[in-house]
């Protein structure tokens, strides 16, 4: 596999389709919610996308990871449940999260000790692997997926025409532009609520109310849309942020599923300690009280008792029960209802 240099992945663009031309052969980035203005030889924030005597130039023809995971770990629990996804990434993000954990691949560019490596491809041959695996889904990953937007329609062009489900893994901090774009062909996306503070989203190199307002944009656009807090200790556990999340997110839909997941000691936050399990099920508890209805603890699995399970929110039966990623039991059919009182649950079953 070889090692990309600037040079190499500069070599790896085509043309953008996400900006807007400006005087001077400037031009405004729209991939994200940065909206970079940037002049001939000028790089966005994300350092991958960037203009070329006034050309918007976009990474193009290559990934810099392919795996093979149940759907579960993206996470989606409402969407084709105990199937694979297939997710694929290229590299670089508009934020810099210190306690990124996916930061080998993110944070190319700004890291020296992040990858640099790739593999050319082409859509097909995503597309095959996906296939020769038996999943069921395609997800864009691993990087920020909307600062690569252009080669994401490309794949989910194809993924599309075999049948396949597409998925994106953000963190929401787009524009009406980027999702306007992707739209047409993509149907899950899973965004990462890091925290609800303007001070914070600002250390971690975004705008707070641009997530906010792509969270909302999501939904009302009829995405398949699944919320993820991981709960840093000493970080965004308070309950005041954690009501501020469960209150937002019941005014945009009590049927968005929220995941408060368990932070690793990672990166630059690895003297951080892991979060309590005390921890994840308060703020479970915090988000059913704000009247979510499907609200889960992740990344301790069999530690956290049944919240990892789909639960009917009429009749309180067991729909889908759940141990980490792997599905045990799933009596929910494909249209989605529960079979002892035939109550809809909300998500994409088929």
């Amino acid at each position: 596999m070889p090692t990309l240099t600037l040079t190499d992945l500069d070599s790896r663009t085509r043309p953008g389709d996400l900006f807007h031309p400006l005087d001077d052969g400037k031009l405004v980035c729209t991939a994200c919610g940065h909206r970079c203005t940037l002049k001939p030889g000028q790089r966005g924030v994300c350092k991958i996308r960037y203009n070329l005597d006034g050309q918007l130039l976009v990474p193009y023809a290559y990934t810099a990871g392919v795996q093979n995971d149940p759907i579960e770990k993206k996470p989606f629990f409402h969407a084709l449940p105990g199937t694979n996804a297939l997710s694929f990434g290229m590299l670089g993000c508009d934020f810099r999260c210190a306690y990124c954990q996916n930061w080998f691949t993110s944070q190319t560019l700004r890291d020296d000790r992040a990858t640099q490596n790739y593999r050319p491809t082409t859509p097909r041959e995503i597309c095959d692997v996906a296939i020769r695996h038996g999943s069921k889904t395609i997800v864009s990953t691993y990087n920020e997926p909307l600062i690569t937007s252009e080669w994401a329609v490309e794949v989910f062009r194809e993924a599309r025409s075999r049948g396949l489900v597409t998925g994106y893994v953000s963190n929401g901090h787009g524009t009406p532009e980027v999702l306007e774009y992707v739209h047409p062909w993509l149907d899950l996306f899973k965004i990462d609520l890091k925290c609800f503070d303007e001070k914070k989203y600002n250390l971690l190199g975004g705008n707070f109310q641009e997530v906010l307002d792509t969270i909302r944009q999501v939904h009302e656009m009829g995405f398949w849309l699944e919320i993820v807090t991981l709960i840093i200790p000493g970080y965004n556990d308070s309950d005041e942020e954690l009501n501020g999340i469960a209150e937002f997110l019941a005014d945009v839909s009590p049927d968005i599923p929220w995941h408060v997941t368990a932070f690793h000691p990672n990166y630059k936050m690895d003297l951080t300690p892991a979060t309590p399990v005390e921890t994840l099920h308060r703020a479970r508890n915090i988000g059913l009280s704000k009247g979510l209805r499907y609200v889960y603890s992740g990344n301790r699995p069999g530690e956290v008792g049944d919240s990892e399970n789909t639960f009917c929110p009429g009749c309180r039966a067991v729909l889908i029960e759940r141990r980490g990623f792997r599905v045990i039991r799933n009596r929910l059919g494909e249209q989605g209802k529960c079979p002892d009182c035939g109550g809809e649950i909300p998500g994409r079953w088929t």
